[in-house]
C-alpha cells in the first residue's frame, strides 16, 4: 500500500532516478508533485512493473500531476563527477524546475544533498512506499528508455533498445567487438577484463 505523504508540508515532491548501473546512456531523474486525493491503480515502484504497464501509467501520471520534470545527465558529466553525484545532481535539477516550488522533498535511496534550503528525507525503497516517488520512478524509467531507443538507431549493434545500456553479456560482447561510443561511461568497468581493453 503506497502512502500519499511523508511530511506535514503541503507541497511535497518525490524524486527518483533511473540508469545508475548502466554502462551507456544518461542517468535520468524525475521529480513530481501530486495533488491531494491522487489515486492511480497499478502504481508501484517502476522495477516491479512491466514495460507495458509503465508506458500505460506514464500519460496518466503526467495528466494528474500538479507538475513534474525530467532531467538527463550525460555520460561525460557522470565520468567527471561520478555516478552518485550525477544521480543527485539530476534529481536536484528536476526539483529546481518544478512550479510550484516544493517545501519538502522525499528522495528514493539513502543519499541526497540539500537544494535551495528545502528540507528533505531520504527513504530506502521509497519507490515502493510513497506515491510521488513511485510516480517519479516510472517517469525517470520511461523517459530514459525512450532516450535509449532513440540512440539505439544511431548504434544498433549494442542493442540498447533491448538492454537499455545495462551490463548484459550481449552489451559487453558488443563493446569488446566494436569498442565504445560517445554514449558509454568511460569511468565504468565496461568489460570484466578491463585491463585488456584498448581505448
Amino acid at each position: 500500500m503506497l502512502h500519499f505523504r511523508f511530511s506535514d508540508f503541503d507541497i511535497e515532491c518525490g524524486t527518483d532516478e533511473a540508469g545508475r548501473g548502466c554502462l551507456a546512456g544518461p542517468v535520468t531523474a524525475a521529480a513530481i508533485i501530486l495533488p491531494e486525493g491522487f489515486e492511480l491503480g497499478l502504481l508501484n515502484d517502476s522495477k516491479q512493473l512491466s514495460e507495458k504497464i509503465r508506458e500505460q501509467l506514464k500519460p496518466l501520471i503526467e495528466e494528474k500531476a500538479i507538475c513534474f520534470s525530467v532531467t538527463h545527465l550525460e555520460p561525460k558529466i557522470i565520468d567527471e563527477i561520478n555516478i552518485l553525484n550525477a544521480s543527485i545532481k539530476a534529481m536536484q535539477e528536476c526539483i529546481t524546475k518544478l512550479n510550484p516550488i516544493p517545501n519538502y522533498i522525499i528522495v528514493d535511496g539513502n543519499r541526497f544533498k540539500p537544494i535551495n534550503d528545502i528540507p528533505y528525507s531520504t527513504i530506502i525503497k521509497g519507490d515502493s512506499k510513497f506515491m510521488s516517488i513511485a510516480a517519479a520512478s516510472i517517469l525517470a524509467k520511461t523517459y530514459r528508455d525512450e532516450y535509449m531507443n532513440t540512440i539505439h538507431e544511431e548504434f544498433p549493434m549494442y542493442n540498447w533498445k533491448q538492454n537499455k545500456g545495462y551490463p548484459t553479456t550481449e552489451h559487453r560482447e558488443a563493446i569488446r567487438k566494436y569498442g565504445t561510443t560517445k554514449y558509454h561511461r568511460m569511468s565504468f568497468r565496461l568489460l570484466p577484463d578491463q585491463l585488456e581493453f584498448e581505448f
